[in-house]
Order: structure tokens, then sequence, then C-alpha cells
């Protein structure tokens, strides 16, 4: 488990999240090269967290000006993988040390590969940059 650290602007983005949805974030993430935000929300709140028919997220969107997305934490490292892939399917996670790098190697049905990297790997990156703050994995490879 590694520790998350958190900006100012993370932490501000975080109550307001929690006020407005009731479900508890571990970590928001601002990736301003895509406008987005994306929260980590504590296992088993994320119902909680998108809300009836999505009104509590969207509300978040809304009010945040930017596009929202969660994950649901989880303290397996491969379940956190596969959950912050979603809505790709997928197959297997590895988790392998080599020369002391942890790497996932994510196994996706391969009509979904484009879904899993995205545009311009933004996908892909989003899930890199989250395993290495939240379970210390170096790198994530898709197979």
């Amino acid at each position: 488990m590694s520790e998350v650290k958190l900006s100012t602007d993370g932490i501000r983005y975080i109550a307001l999240f929690e006020s407005m949805t009731g479900a508890s974030a571990r970590d928001c993430f601002e990736d301003s090269e895509n406008n987005r935000l994306i929260f980590v929300v504590k296992s088993g709140d994320m119902g909680l967290a998108i809300g009836k028919g999505g009104e509590h997220i969207n509300r978040v969107k809304k009010t945040i000006g930017k596009h929202v997305e969660i994950i649901e934490h989880s303290d397996d490292a491969a379940e956190f993988v596969k959950n912050a892939f979603h809505p790709v399917s997928i197959k297997n996670v590895n988790l392998i040390v080599k020369d002391d790098k942890r790497i996932a190697y994510v196994e996706v049905h391969s009509k979904e590969k484009g879904l899993a990297i995205g545009r311009d790997g933004k996908n892909i990156e989003k899930v890199k940059k989250l395993s290495a703050r939240h379970h210390n994995i170096d790198d994530v490879i898709i197979q």
C-alpha cells in the first residue's frame, strides 16, 4: 500500500464530492491534460457515488465543470487494476515482480484493446498513474 499525497485542490474536490454524493473518496487525481477528475471511492461506495440514474455524479460534473470518473478502490492490486479499466472487461491480471519492479500484465479481449488504451493512450495512462499511487505498480502492460 502506498501513501497517496493530495494537492490542496484535490482535498477541496474530495470535500465537494463527498458532500454532494455521500460517498467516501480515498483519492482525487486531476488529469488537466484531458480536463477530467478521477475519484477513487471506498470499496462498496460506487452506487452511492453515482446515485439513482446518475444524479449524484452528474451534479458533481456540473458543479466542477470537468469530466468526472469514478473508480472503486480495492486492497487487492489485481482487482484495483480491473476496476480502473472499467467498462473494459478484463480476462485476467497477472502481477509479476521483475528487476525489482512490479508489473501488471492485463489480458483484454482483442476487440476491446482500443478502448483499454483510449484515445492518445489516456485510459492506460490513467490506470498506470492510479496503480502506482495506490499499489506501487511500476507498469501496466496490455496483452
